[in-house]
């Protein structure tokens, strides 16, 4: 018998890190994805690139910092972050100061990955 294959989840990160409870709960679906060996691409698009910047101090606001997250997701075999590149260039901040592994997509790339996807979730 051969195993069918797995179905492909894309999460896809809209809102900034700490305004919402969404952001984290789209990390830990992405952390519970990886625990199960699901394939699971992840994608920031808007506010949601600013998941990605580094040295985020969360504390002020009583919140748990994402860093500490996103620096575990490669341990569950998640290695690559879609950075949605026009958000990129409009907020200013450059790939290079993003975590390793970023990746550009440009508004072409990003339909397919929504067309090639079985199950996507917006956070």
């Amino acid at each position: 018998m051969t195993d069918a294959p797995k179905p492909k989840t894309l999460l896809v990160f809209r809102q900034p890190p700490y305004s919402s409870s969404l952001s984290r709960s789209g990390l830990d679906t992405a952390l519970a994805a990886g625990a199960f060996e699901q394939p699971v691409t992840l994608l920031f698009l808007s506010d949601g690139i600013m998941q990605l910047l580094p040295k985020q101090d969360s504390a002020s606001i009583g919140k748990r910092n994402h860093g500490k997250v996103m620096a575990s997701l490669p341990m569950y075999d998640i290695e690559t972050f879609w950075v949605d590149a026009q958000a990129l260039s409009d907020s200013g901040f450059a790939i290079n100061e993003l975590p390793e592994g970023s990746m550009l997509a440009d508004r072409a790339l990003i339909r397919d990955m929504l067309a090639q996807h079985d199950h996507i979730l917006t956070f």
